[in-house]
C-alpha cells in the first residue's frame, strides 16, 4: 500500500469485500442480464479507475467510501431494475404513491458523491482551491455527468425498443429527465454544504502527507 492513502490496508480488504460480495449477488438471476450491464457498468469502470490510480493518485478515505456507496446503489439497480425494487415498491403500495422511487435515491447519488470527487479533483489539479468559483464548477460537473446519463437512456432507448423501459425507469412520468436531473442538483450542493469541513480536514492531512 502506497503511505500516501488515507484508507488503511483492513478498511481497503472491506472495501473489496463489499464490492465483492454485491457484485457477485447482483449478477445472480438479474432481472435482465441487459439491463444488469447497462446499469452495473460504471461501478465496474470507477473499480477499474480507482485501482489504476491507488498508488499515483490516492483519494481521501471519504470520496473511496462514497464511491463505495454508489456502487452498491447502481449494482441493486441493476439486479432489480429501478423500478422494481422491492423495498421502494413497499413504499409506493404502503404510502400510496404513484411510482417506485429507487431511481431518485440514484439520481441524488449521481449528484452527490461525483460532488465530492470532483471538488477532491479540482481543488488538488487545478487554480481553484475554494469560494464560489469552486462550488459553481462542482455543481456544474455534477449536472454535466447528469445530463450526459440522460442522453445515454435516450441513446439505448433509441437502440433497444426491448430493454428501453427497463433501463429509462419512466414509470409514465413525462418530465422523468427533468426530475432526475433535479435530484443530482439537489445532491450536489448537499454533498458541497455538508461534508466540505470533514472533506477539508481529510485533504489537508493528504498534503502533509504528499
Amino acid at each position: 500500500m502506497a503511505e500516501k492513502n488515507q484508507i488503511s490496508r483492513q478498511a481497503v480488504i472491506l472495501w473489496l469485500l463489499i464490492f465483492a460480495a454485491v457484485f457477485v449477488w447482483s449478477v445472480i438471476r438479474p432481472r435482465d442480464y441487459v439491463i444488469w450491464l447497462l446499469e452495473v457498468m460504471p461501478a465496474v469502470i470507477a473499480f477499474v479507475l480507482l485501482a489504476l490510480t491507488w498508488k499515483r493518485f490516492p483519494l481521501t478515505a471519504l470520496s473511496y467510501w462514497l464511491i463505495l456507496i454508489h456502487a452498491v446503489i447502481l449494482m441493486v439497480g441493476g439486479h432489480y431494475t429501478y423500478a422494481e425494487v422491492p423495498f421502494f415498491n413497499w413504499l409506493r403500495d404502503a404510502f400510496d404513491l404513484s411510482r417506485n422511487s429507487y431511481d431518485k435515491v440514484g439520481h441524488f447519488a449521481q449528484g452527490f458523491i461525483p460532488a465530492i470527487i470532483a471538488r477532491e479533483v479540482l481543488i488538488r489539479t487545478s487554480p481553484v482551491k475554494g469560494g464560489g468559483w469552486l462550488f459553481f464548477l462542482v455543481v456544474s460537473v455534477c449536472l454535466a455527468i447528469s445530463a450526459f446519463y440522460e442522453l445515454i437512456e435516450w441513446w439505448v432507448a433509441l437502440l433497444s425498443e426491448e430493454a428501453a423501459e427497463a433501463f429509462l425507469g419512466t414509470q409514465g412520468y413525462v418530465w422523468d429527465a427533468q426530475s432526475d436531473m433535479f435530484f443530482a442538483l439537489v445532491g450536489a450542493v448537499l454533498a458541497l454544504v455538508l461534508l466540505k469541513k470533514v472533506h477539508d480536514r481529510q485533504l489537508a492531512r493528504l498534503g502533509e502527507k504528499s
